[in-house]
Parts: C-alpha cells; sequence; structure tokens
C-alpha cells in the first residue's frame, strides 16, 4: 500500500508519539493536518519538512469547536480525511484518596471527550466517502490496572471501550478503527503528573527501560498502510524488560 497523498489528520502532533508519526508520514508523502495547543511547535514541525503538505492550527482537544475546526481544516485543504490519529492524552496519576478532582476532570475530558470529539468530527465525512480510519492512542494502561493510577487507567479503559464500539458500528461504511496501547514511552506524558516524585519515577523509568517515541509511530505507520481488506483493531507495544 502506498501512503502517499493520504490524507492524515493528527491531534497531539506537537510532541512524542505525534510528532515522531508525523516524521515518518512526512517522508512518505502523505498530506497532514495537524492540532496541539501549542502551535509554535507544529510551525517548527511543518518547517522541519518543507517538502511535505502540512496544515496546522492551534487544538485544545477538551474543546469540541477546536476539533471541528481542525476536521473543516482537512476537508477545505483536501476535499476528504483518510485518516485520523487520536493521539492527544494525559496521565496526571495520583492516589484516590487525595481527591484530585481538578485532575480527575482533566484526564476525563482529555482522554475520553476528546477522543468522542475527534471521532464525531471525521465520521460524517468518512461515512459519506465510504472509508476512512480512525486511529486512537491508548495505552498498557488501558489493559491492566497500577495503584495510584486508577483514574488513568480508567479513561484508557473507556476508550478500548468506545474504539471497539466505534468498529462494530461502522464495518458496513468501511471505516476501520485502531487501538495503539503503548508502554512506557520517550514522551512528555511525564510532565502532565503534579507530584513531583511520580513525575521523576517516571522520568526515570523512560530513561532506563522506556521505547522511542519513533517506535510506536511506527506501529501507527503499519496500521495505516495495511490494505483495505485488513483491519488492527489493538496493538500492545511494550518496552522489552517493562514487566506491567
Amino acid at each position: 500500500m502506498s501512503l502517499k497523498n493520504k490524507v492524515v489528520m493528527i491531534t497531539g502532533a506537537s510532541s512524542g508519539i505525534g510528532e515522531a508519526t508525523v516524521s515518518l508520514l512526512a517522508e512518505q508523502g502523505a498530506k497532514l493536518v495537524l492540532g496541539a495547543r501549542r502551535v509554535e511547535r507544529l510551525k517548527a514541525i511543518k518547517e522541519k519538512y518543507p517538502q511535505a503538505e502540512i496544515y496546522y492550527q492551534t487544538t485544545d482537544v477538551t474543546k469540541q469547536a477546536d476539533i471541528e475546526f481542525l476536521a473543516k481544516l482537512a476537508r477545505d485543504k483536501f476535499g476528504r480525511i483518510d485518516v485520523l490519529f487520536n493521539n492527544a492524552g494525559i496521565m496526571p496519576t495520583a492516589p484516590l484518596e487525595e481527591k484530585q478532582v481538578h485532575e480527575w476532570k482533566a484526564m476525563l475530558d482529555t482522554n475520553i471527550m476528546g477522543v468522542l470529539y475527534g471521532i464525531g468530527a471525521v465520521l460524517p465525512a468518512m461515512i459519506q466517502q465510504k472509508s476512512g480510519h480512525i486511529i486512537s492512542t491508548d495505552s498498557v494502561a488501558g489493559h491492566v490496572v497500577y495503584p495510584n493510577s486508577a483514574v488513568y487507567c480508567g479513561t484508557k479503559f473507556a476508550v478500548r471501550a468506545i474504539m471497539e464500539g466505534l468498529r462494530q458500528e461502522q464495518i458496513d461504511n468501511n471505516i476501520k478503527s485502531t487501538l495503539i496501547s503503548p508502554g512506557t514511552t520517550d514522551t512528555e506524558l511525564y510532565q502532565s503528573i503534579s507530584d513531583k516524585d511520580s513525575s521523576n519515577q517516571i522520568l526515570k523509568l523512560q530513561k532506563e527501560i522506556g521505547m522511542q517515541s519513533i517506535d510506536v509511530a511506527k506501529a501507527v505507520v503499519y496500521a495505516i498502510d495495511t490494505p483495505a481488506e485488513v483491519s488492527i483493531s489493538d496493538m500492545i507495544i511494550r518496552a522489552s524488560k517493562q514487566r506491567g
């Protein structure tokens, strides 16, 4: 299969797995529409790949209008949306007893509602064109539960359910769904943890055993590049030395 000219919309595109996926797709001639809160990083990414067709705009996935505008940008510039990669997420882990209600809500809004807003923004176009592919970054935490991560894991388990429901609902419209579930990876997720000790522990783990973002991005590109008759529903990608 060829990725050349495939229209791919990516949220959380300014760093980590999102940025690494952009690099691979840009090199293979995909048409990219990027969204993230840090627009200056998106500008730098576009400038890094002058040969690629890349459009971007500020996107906060907790705001439905932002994602709708990003999808509109894709349709206006390219006339279609072949792939949505829901990649934005946060991980402010803490014990439930700390009652970090504002962090709970932030995770629900970003990790669950952000995915739903993305799906809702692209489905009408994909249903009309009778084809499409929706990918969401989940986590190993969507398959197992860790102490101090109950809410984070809960959001990721929810994404699993949403993506499986999407798969079943859209089979007849030739719309594929893929869940990418990485383990420890060198992303900036640790920066969303307010407890400094916990944040430092995650960062230390990333440095000791973590995968590179490009390793996960390769899995995303592999899923995108499968033939029309093949659908990869779920990929769990762990660092070789990760136990949980």
